[in-house]
């Protein structure tokens, strides 16, 4: 046919016709084999019958193939534009209520990427302005430390405290990229978690030799009650990771000669690790707070650190099916329980 294209309108035109001469061609022959005009006349009274029910056919067919396109056209461009979704078609089970409920479900699914791209965007632009804020102190230090060394001569114990000074900045940046790189690669899911059935305790002890350093320093008192046997399913490097993080926050904000309790409860399907420290405590209306990432309490920005550990060990937490509880209150000490799941 060379591509020839026939339109509704010209099939329907010539299948018109071609019943209109079929028609013809039916009266005439019983007419001829007859030779009675009332059979023609009734034969003509059939075809009329036929063709007018054929006719209102078509043209419902017509009329509701319109209307379908018509509203699959409005649709597509709500759609398109982010507008309400489609309108549920309440019939029976056909072919207009079949392309509807695909086009229901088409929108259901760019409706979520469209919001996941939202978010990851929105989670993108956050995480920059966090970066930026965070890396602007120490690089400003940095270069006023750098400028004082270039430009003006200073003596040899001086200059010795200045690239002292440096050195903390240097170690600071990056521990904040380090910090950076963990967080992203959380967000992003390109870590794998390795999780396979180990004991909690190893995992709990990599954990704690992170913090006793600085533990002794500040002579506070650790004590743990791990039972050896309890044995579950978990990444024993992100999870101590996320153990870490909050012990080492209890350090951080624990005062000298103060404690720090860790113990853990095999439950029915969950194991429970609190962490208790002796330290200044978390008001209640800053305890959905704390999590966050960046978040710093105004009262200890004195303290060493950004103020990412938490969020990490959550989201850590998070991805093996456990969640984290706090209980605090000020003047009073913390108590972090972590949950995880034992499968």
């Amino acid at each position: 046919m060379n591509g020839y294209k026939f339109s509704i309108n010209l099939v329907c035109g010539a299948g018109a016709a071609f019943l209109g001469l079929l028609s013809i061609a039916v009266i005439i022959s019983a007419f001829l084999l007859a030779g009675n005009p009332a059979i023609a006349w009734l034969c003509l009274l059939f075809i009329l019958l036929v063709v007018a029910c054929a006719v209102l056919l078509v043209v419902f067919l017509r009329r509701k193939l319109v209307l379908f396109s018509d509203s699959l056209c409005r649709t597509i461009d709500d759609m398109l534009d982010g507008a309400a979704p489609p309108q549920q078609i309440h019939e029976e089970e056909n072919l207009f209520y079949k392309i509807n409920y695909r086009l229901a479900r088409l929108y259901e699914v760019l409706r979520e990427n469209r919001e996941s791209m939202a978010k990851e965007r929105a989670d993108l632009q956050e995480l920059i302005s966090d970066i930026s804020h965070q890396v602007k102190t120490p690089i400003s230090n940095l270069k006023m430390l750098n400028a004082t060394l270039l430009e003006q001569p200073v003596l040899e114990e001086k200059r010795q405290e200045f690239l002292m000074a440096s050195g903390g900045q240097i170690e600071k940046l990056d521990f904040l990229m380090q910090a950076m790189i963990k967080t992203s690669r959380l967000e992003t899911g390109i870590i794998s978690l390795d999780r396979r059935i180990q004991p909690l305790y190893d995992t709990l002890a990599a954990a704690l030799g992170g913090i006793v350093l600085n533990a002794e320093r500040k002579n506070i008192h650790v004590s743990v009650a791990c039972p050896k046997d309890i044995v579950l399913v978990h990444d024993r490097k992100w999870t101590g990771e996320a153990l870490f993080n909050i012990l080492d926050n209890a350090v951080k904000y624990t005062p000298a000669d103060g404690d720090i309790q860790i113990s853990v409860q095999g439950w029915e399907f969950y194991v429970k690790i609190d962490i208790t420290d002796s330290g200044k405590g978390i008001a209640e209306n800053r305890q959905g707070k704390i999590f966050r990432r960046f978040y710093r309490e105004e009262e200890v920005h004195d303290i060493e650190g950004i103020g990412i550990g938490l969020y990490l060990a959550r989201e850590i937490v998070a991805m093996q099916g456990g969640y984290i509880k706090v209980a605090s209150a000020v003047g009073c000490g913390s108590t972090f329980s972590v949950f995880l799941p034992y499968e």
